[in-house]
């Protein structure tokens, strides 16, 4: 589907349809599992096509297998821009990481259940047959909730999970969970912490996981478009269903139009690059600084649009106030403030508002910005700014949160929606991922203190939080050992609870520090269905297993069936429905959905047998779609969801909550840590972007790829080669990045395109200690999160500050470190 540009006046998406094409999609969890042989007709069909059909978050591909070994994973002809992570597919099957066995810690297996056991990640493992682990399994399970209620037990499934309408693990573990009588469950995630939370207050709706304006209508009629910390040529290769990469056909129309990009980033990113765009380098976490001295220049210069304002916002005065100086701090927002926080020089922030208002500008933001202290912040003035500027709702103009993420903004096709299985038993309305499962809730990013404060109240968005006493941690389709921040922290935290169980393909960190380890097979081992393009729908495939289940390992789904009825629930997870009927009952309501609408579809058995995934295309309307484009023509009849039924640039309901934290309108205020604040401990901000070969920790298993970017065998460190100088670093050397919270050794790796004072980890490196299980130990190959802040981003939010981060990097000296982040713990 290449974009060809039409005219983009008319007619757009209706709500009513928008939030199902896309929210019910853009969903939010965790890993999966599952496995019966191939059908005997499917077996007919790989030899005669002599590959096999599935899909991955990296995009659907066809399997070569040879000798009964999966060897390549071929891109198929619908996907114009397939990322080289699939090469990496066979390797992540045949890891010299994949957990072989159901393991159980040897303490834990001698002794029972301990709290506050310290020796959890130390100790060696021991085999037990899957008899004796899903007898163990359900036997605790059951004690925790006879002796302290269910309210104990946290069912903690945040990541990645591997793409799947059936093998949905966070859903399976919900669904069990729930026939046992509940659990604790979370809220939020680690992506959008903060904006998911602030925008709601601001525009009505969640806006991080919507439709964005189409591609095509914003090649045609954008005149500036602006890259704000978005990297979308590197994070658009994954996608949270089956990626099929529309918005690299955006990016690549765009450049061929030769569209003027702008791109705000402390580094020079792939996309920068790409588009060859200016590129700005602002001091990290200073953004909304810069927003502000914009703002003040568009209502200096008289820029601003004050009709968009008047009509279709609230609050605009007591903002500018703000700006101007007249409020309470009497500091007046100019670009030469702007400049003494983010060092961009005022002349520079000054003709940035003249460029913006002087064209159809799209602002194109990233969910960095929002992932550090203050987050809510820097999206509402994004907003605010876009308000100013008097363009949302036209062609090309106003602003979007998700053009970086799931190919946002690719066309909405006319296509049916794969329902999948519930963690209630019950058919999801709209987003699957809002389906409400557990008994309570936290927010995610608040996992280590709630595992270290049990009793504690902490205010959350209006409300109030209480921290349960968690004696059961049963963790599927995650890695918080990576993905959460102050890894020394969390390592503490995760001593206090009784039982840890996870499921998981491979030994990652976390399942090192579980006590009981049970082997899920990958997507590879079984078959399921599935959607390709979150925002896009384009693409649906039937997922075939390539290869038989290796070693012992399982699906989730028969993991947690046998589980269940051992506890005595029957078939209450399973319903009496094999794998096959599951993923047919699923197709076939789709099915249904499509012949309601006169979508063309193939029976059941033809899709299934067919070796290829089907496609289908956007109508007009999904062409020309213009985000906000109904309220801008009828903000009377189609009002935003907020109380004032406008974009709320000064919100009553956040002024009710008095948080000293999180004003009632877009501020400026200092990150905990920062490079520019007075007496700064440390000199270098940590930065951690995605890396280019992985998806968060998911691939760092996969050898052949690991190989392209590691230095000296560790995570990479991206050093501007002034900081190098001065510190007598040069490419290649073994580093040690550190702060008050922990240390790393990564491989430094000097480059300009990042600039100086700040450096750079990928988030998603393994985390690797020099002694196991022991708070405050080195960390051998290099996890960004051992050096970030845990906190949260307001009382607001409480989301993450994953990018709140100051530490100092020097030339190592000391014993050379073997890593071992990717060899299985001793004796598994």
């Amino acid at each position: 589907m290449g974009f060809q540009t039409k005219s983009t006046q008319g007619s757009s998406l209706s709500r009513r349809r928008f939030l199902q094409g896309s929210s019910a999609l853009a969903a939010l969890a965790a890993f999966g599992g599952a496995s019966v042989l191939v059908p005997a007709r499917f077996a007919a069909a790989q030899e005669a096509f002599g590959s096999i059909l599935s899909g991955s978050h990296w995009g659907v591909f066809k399997a070569i297998v040879e000798d009964g070994k999966f060897v390549a994973a071929e891109p198929v002809a619908a996907d114009k821009h397939p990322p080289e992570m699939l090469e990496g597919l066979p390797d992540s099957v045949y890891s010299a990481s994949r957990i072989k066995y159901p393991m159980v810690r040897a303490g834990y297996l001698k002794n029972g259940p301990q709290a506050n056991d310290a020796a959890r990640g130390s100790e060696e493992f021991v085999r037990v047959s899957w008899d004796e682990a899903i007898n163990l399994v359900a036997k605790e399970l059951q004690r925790i909730k006879d002796e302290h209620g269910n309210e104990a037990i946290f069912g903690g499934s945040y990541g990645w999970k591997s793409v799947g309408k059936l093998h949905n693990c966070r859903n399976l573990l919900g669904r069990m969970l729930n026939l046992h009588g509940g659990y604790i469950n979370h809220t939020g995630d680690y992506s959008t912490g903060a904006s998911q939370v602030i925008m709601p207050h601001v525009v009505g709706r969640l806006e991080v996981y919507e439709q964005q304006t189409a591609w095509p209508v914003v090649v045609e009629n954008s005149e500036l478009v602006v890259l704000w910390g978005a990297n979308p040529s590197i994070t658009n290769k994954i996608d949270w269903i089956l990626a099929e990469h529309g918005g690299m056909e955006g990016l690549e129309a765009l450049k061929e139009k030769g569209t003027r990009v702008i791109a705000i980033d402390p580094m020079r990113s792939e996309t920068i690059d790409y588009l060859g765009a200016e590129w700005i380098a602002p001091r990290p976490q200073t953004d909304v600084a810069i927003m502000l001295g914009i703002c003040h220049t568009l209502a200096n210069e008289g820029l601003h649009d004050t009709d968009f304002l008047d009509e279709y916002t609230v609050g605009y005065e007591v903002f500018e106030d703000y700006l101007m100086g007249n409020a309470a701090d009497g500091i007046e927002k100019t670009p030469e403030w702007a400049e003494t926080i983010s060092t961009i020089p005022a002349d520079v922030i000054r003709q940035l508002a003249r460029d913006f208002a002087e064209n159809r500008t799209m602002l194109m933001s990233g969910w960095s910005m929002q992932r550090m202290d203050h987050g809510e912040q820097a999206h509402w003035t994004l907003v605010t700014l876009a308000s100013m500027l008097g363009q949302i709702g036209l062609p090309g103009g106003g602003f979007g949160l998700s053009y970086h993420y799931s190919n946002g903004g690719t066309p909405t096709a006319n296509a049916p929606i794969l329902p999948g299985i519930t963690a209630t038993g019950k058919a999801v309305e709209g987003a699957a991922w809002l389906e409400k499962s557990g008994l309570a809730s936290i927010p995610l990013a608040r996992i280590a203190d709630m595992l270290l404060n049990p009793g504690e109240t902490i205010d959350f968005n209006g409300g109030k939080v209480t921290y349960p006493d968690i004696k059961l941690i049963y963790w599927v389709g995650g890695n918080p050992f990576v993905h959460h921040q102050d890894t020394n922290r969390l390592v503490k935290a995760w001593q206090k609870p009784e039982t840890v169980i996870v499921h998981d393909m491979v030994w990652t960190p976390t399942a090192k520090f579980a006590d009981i380890v049970l082997p899920a097979n990958t997507s590879y081992e079984r078959n399921d269905i599935e959607q390709g393009g979150s925002y896009s729908l384009r693409l649906m495939a039937g997922m075939h297993k390539i290869v038989d289940p290796l070693f012992e390992s399982r699906s989730d789904f028969d993991i947690f069936n046998a589980i269940s009825k051992k506890l005595g629930y029957g078939d209450g997870l399973d319903e009496g429905k094999t794998e096959m009927q599951w993923i047919q009952q699923f197709y076939d309501a789709a099915y249904d959905q499509g012949r309601a609408r006169r979508i063309d579809m193939p029976a059941f058995n033809e899709f299934w047998d067919s070796n290829e995934p089907l496609v289908f295309e956007p109508d007009e309307a999904a062409m020309n779609y213009v985000r906000y484009a109904d309220y801008r023509e009828q903000p009377l009849l189609e009002p935003l969801g907020t109380p004032s039924g406008k974009i709320e640039i000064f919100s009553r309901a956040i002024e009710n909550m008095n948080y000293d934290d999180c004003p009632p309108h877009p501020t400026w205020m200092e990150p905990v840590e920062w490079t520019g604040a007075e007496g700064a401990k440390y000199p270098l901000h940590i930065n951690s972007a995605h890396s280019k070969y992985r998806l968060h920790s998911q691939l760092s298993a996969a050898a052949n790829l690991r190989e392209r970017y590691t230095i000296n065998g560790r995570e990479p460190v991206w050093i501007n080669p002034e900081d190098a100088d001065a510190r007598g670093i040069v490419d290649g050397d073994i580093v040690r990045v550190f702060n008050d919270r922990g240390a790393v050794l990564v491989g430094a790796m000097v480059t300009d395109r990042i600039r100086e004072g700040v450096i750079c980890i990928s988030e998603g490196g393994w985390y690797d200690p020099a002694e196991r299980g022991q708070p405050g130990s080195l960390d051998k190959y290099g996890s960004a999160n051992v050096l970030a802040v845990d906190k949260g981003t307001s009382r607001l939010a409480q989301g993450n500050c994953g990018h709140t981060a100051i530490g100092d990097v020097e030339k190592y000296t000391g014993e050379t470190l073997p890593v071992t982040a990717f060899e299985p713990p001793p004796t598994a």
